[in-house]
C-alpha cells in the first residue's frame, strides 16, 4: 500500500507541475461555464414566459434550478470528459515507456499491482481535480440562484450526478489506463482511448434500429444510458456495478499488459 500511494503521489506531482494539465483545467472551466451561462439564460427565459403564459404550462425540466439548469449542465459535462479524460490519461505508461524509464520500473522492488493501482489512483486524482472545477456552479446557484415556480436546488440530485461525473471519469481514466500500457506514443493512447470511449457512450444510439435481444444489451452496455438515472438524481445500483465493474476490469487488463510486458 505503501507503494502505490508513493506511486500515486509521484503521478500528481507530475501532473500538477506541467503546463499540460493547467490546459485541461483551464479547458474545462471555460467550456463549462459556457454551457452554464447558456442553460441559466434559456431557464430564465422560460420562467419568464411562464410567467406571462401560466405557471400550469410550464415543462417539468424547468420547475427548478436543479432540473433547468444543474441537471442539464452534468449532461455537457459528461460530453466534456469524454474529450478530456484521454489527454490525462495517456500519458500514464506511454510516457514511461517514451523516456524509457518503464524498464527502470520494473526492476524496482515493487509489484506490478503497485504501480498499476498507483498510477490509477493518480489519475483518478486528476481527473477529479478537473471535474471539481464544475461543483463551482451548484455553489453560485444555491448563493444566488432564485427560482419562482420551485426550490432553487435538490442537493440529493446534485449529489448523485456529480457522482455520476466522478464515476465516469474514473472509468474513462481506467480504460485510457490500459490502452497507455499498449504504446509508448501518447497522442496515439489519447485517440486510441477516444476511439473507444465516443462509440460505447453511442452505443444505444447506434444500434436504435437493431433487433431484439441486441437492442436491449446494447442499451445495457451504452454508458449513455447507464448514467442518465444518476444524473437525474436516481440512486440506481445497476449503473454502480456496472462502473465498478468496467474499473475493475480494466485495472486487471492493464496489471495483465504490464506483467506480460514485465518478461518480455
Amino acid at each position: 500500500m505503501r507503494n502505490t500511494l508513493a506511486i500515486a503521489r509521484k503521478e500528481l506531482t507530475i501532473y500538477f507541475t506541467t503546463p499540460w494539465a493547467y490546459m485541461v483545467f483551464t479547458a474545462m472551466a471555460f467550456i463549462s461555464s459556457f454551457f452554464f451561462i447558456g442553460y441559466l439564460s434559456e431557464f430564465k427565459e422560460v420562467q419568464l414566459w411562464a410567467r406571462q403564459m401560466g405557471w400550469a404550462r410550464l415543462p417539468s425540466e424547468y420547475k427548478n434550478l436543479t432540473d433547468g439548469v444543474v441537471v442539464q449542465l452534468w449532461g455537457a459535462v459528461l460530453i466534456i470528459t469524454l474529450f478530456v479524460a484521454p489527454f490525462l490519461s495517456m500519458r500514464l505508461f506511454a510516457e514511461e515507456k517514451r523516456q524509457r524509464t518503464f524498464e527502470l520500473l520494473m526492476t524496482a522492488p515493487v509489484r506490478p499491482i503497485e504501480i498499476v493501482l498507483g498510477k490509477y489512483l493518480g489519475g483518478v486524482g486528476a481527473i477529479s481535480a478537473t471535474l471539481g472545477l464544475t461543483i463551482v456552479y451548484p455553489l453560485i446557484l444555491a448563493a444566488f440562484g432564485s427560482s419562482e415556480s420551485g426550490s432553487t436546488l435538490e442537493w440529493s440530485t446534485v449529489a448523485l450526478g456529480y457522482l455520476a461525473l466522478l464515476l465516469w471519469g474514473a472509468t474513462c481514466m481506467g480504460i485510457g489506463m490500459f490502452i497507455s500500457s499498449l504504446t509508448e506514443s501518447q497522442m496515439l493512447a489519447a485517440v486510441l482511448n477516444f476511439a473507444v470511449l465516443l462509440p460505447w457512450w453511442l452505443l444505444s444510439f447506434l444500434t436504435r434500429s437493431a433487433e431484439e435481444p441486441f437492442r436491449s444489451i446494447a442499451n445495457h452496455l451504452s454508458f449513455g444510458v447507464q448514467v442518465q438515472n444518476l444524473i437525474k438524481g436516481v440512486l440506481d445500483l445497476k449503473a454502480l456495478v456496472f462502473f465498478a465493474s468496467l474499473i475493475l476490469f480494466s485495472i486487471l487488463l492493464t496489471h495483465r499488459s504490464v506483467e506480460a510486458q514485465r518478461w518480455t
